[in-house]
């Protein structure tokens, strides 16, 4: 009779149809929310998200743990991001302002902010949003971060510190940093 045996310890095991909808569920949302937070468009992030998807199903990668994995599918999003700026020619994300100048002062104090956010974490440029992404909403850590954009670990420190400035400056600018007390 045949018999289905484990790969020898140590050895990663071949993506199957089971494991590859496993990664999915726990991956695709936290990866969907960094395409759209780098991009600012729902519409691209889905696209990317699809692309990452693909090239992970395509490329058949056999790496030792999910946290692997993890990290894979965000270097080839990462990288897909990048590559459609640089596609389109442009670095910023666009938002549809039209929507808040329609909305006016009907629009909650709660959603004039988060907008205001939107807008200024889209002045960032795309590294920088990524790099703010990974380490504050996905608690990636320095090693993962690098991995994910391509950079050493020991750069990570100093460029999540300019990210910050920045954006500590360009909400300062636009009065939205909050107050310092002395």
């Amino acid at each position: 009779s045949a018999t289905c045996s484990a790969p020898p310890p140590g050895k990663p095991e071949p993506m199957d149809e089971a494991r590859f909808e496993a990664f999915y569920r726990r991956t695709a949302g936290s990866l969907w929310s960094y395409l759209y937070r780098l991009t600012g468009n729902e519409a691209t992030a889905d696209d990317l998200l699809q692309k990452a998807f693909f090239r992970f199903l395509r490329a058949n990668p056999t790496l030792a743990s999910d946290e692997h994995q993890r990290r894979w599918i965000f270097r080839t999003a990462t990288n897909l991001a990048f590559d459609h700026f640089r596609e389109t020619k442009r670095e910023r994300a666009r938002f549809d302002l039209n929507a808040v100048a329609e909305a006016g002062p009907s629009m909650e104090p709660r959603e004039v902010l988060r907008h205001d956010m939107m807008k200024t974490f889209a002045e960032l440029k795309p590294r920088e949003r990524a790099l703010l992404w990974l380490a504050h909403v996905e608690e990636e850590d320095h090693e993962d971060i690098g991995e994910a954009l391509g950079v050493k670990a020991k750069s990570v420190k100093v460029l999540l510190f300019r990210a910050r400035r920045k954006l500590g400056e360009l909400l300062s600018k636009k009065g939205l940093a909050p107050e310092v007390k002395r």
